[in-house]
């Protein structure tokens, strides 16, 4: 079985770029990582009063299953001393499951854990911008992705900036 799953990563407690560069690394020393795109800077959402986050969306290959990804995810969570206080409220570490592959064909669930397609990346820019960055012919819900940006807030686009800061292993100097 071959999991091909695009995860949105985002952070915006403690030294939030290098806690997402350590996704990325990690992913790359696990022979998973398939694609990273740029740093974001995004505004929060959900409404709760804290600061902007830094954000970014990797593709990857795992030879588990979608649930395998999130608890892969979650390892990296609690690496980063993740807690789950406030819904929508700040964070060290973010990692979510966007969508899945598994053999090619896309996978559903309904599962609380784990829903897929994930039930809000439609509306949320900072998803959708460094997703479609990253893969320009992207669908979601055999939606094309520009799409969805054209159809959300054109000041929330807007606000999804991205920074300078070079995420892939493979192209940073150092």
């Amino acid at each position: 079985m071959t999991c091909r799953a695009v995860l949105s990563i985002g952070g915006n407690q403690g030294d939030a770029r290098a806690l997402l560069r350590g996704v990325v690394e990690a992913a790359a020393a696990d022979g998973i990582l398939r694609g990273v795109s740029s740093l974001y800077a995004t505004p929060p959402w959900g409404g709760v009063e804290q600061d902007d986050f830094l954000n970014a969306v990797l593709v990857v290959e795992h030879p588990g299953s979608p649930g395998d990804v999130l608890e892969w995810g979650f390892e990296r969570e609690r690496a980063a001393g993740r807690t789950r206080d406030v819904r929508w409220g700040p964070r060290t570490l973010d990692v979510d499951v966007v969508v899945a592959e598994v053999n090619g064909h896309a996978v559903t669930s309904a599962d609380p854990r784990l829903t897929l397609p994930h039930p809000r990346a439609r509306e949320r820019a900072f998803v959708l911008v460094p997703w479609l960055e990253l893969e320009p012919d992207a669908v979601l819900d055999s939606v094309p992705v520009h799409s969805l940006i054209g159809a959300l807030d054109p000041a929330e686009v807007a606000a999804v900036r991205r920074l300078d800061d070079i995420l892939a292993p493979e192209n940073r100097e150092g």
